[in-house]
């Protein structure tokens, strides 16, 4: 089993940054994608950002021109560097591994964001 570990999540005060870390265990981001997801209690997943295996991003339009998402493949790492935090961005944001040719798709246990003043 492919384990993701999150971290970086926190307490921010609104208009502040965060930088949240998803580490991989073993060499797994070779023809991964890799994505973001946030969810608050009572509504839907989100998806918030994508990076593929080339490196290419999408954003969601609402954390669009705020939020960064990279990768380091020897580190088998992905990132969100978020800022510009609004209240609205407070949720668990879970870490995911989806393979594109379909071989695995894995997730983190979440780590906490909260946005207020």
């Amino acid at each position: 089993q492919v384990q993701l570990v999150e971290s970086g999540g926190g307490l921010v005060q609104p208009g502040g940054s965060l930088r949240l870390s998803c580490a991989a265990s073993g060499s797994i981001f070779s023809f991964f994608t890799m994505n973001w997801y946030r969810q608050a209690p009572g509504k839907q997943r989100e998806l918030v950002a994508t990076i593929t295996s080339g490196g290419s991003p999408t954003y969601a339009d609402s954390v669009k021109g705020r939020f960064t998402i990279s990768r380091d493949n020897t580190k088998n790492t992905v990132y969100l560097q978020m800022n510009s935090l609004k209240p609205e961005d407070t949720d668990v944001y879970y870490c995911n591994a989806k393979h594109e040719f379909g071989r695995g798709d894995y997730w983190g246990q979440g780590t906490q964001v909260t946005v207020s003043s």
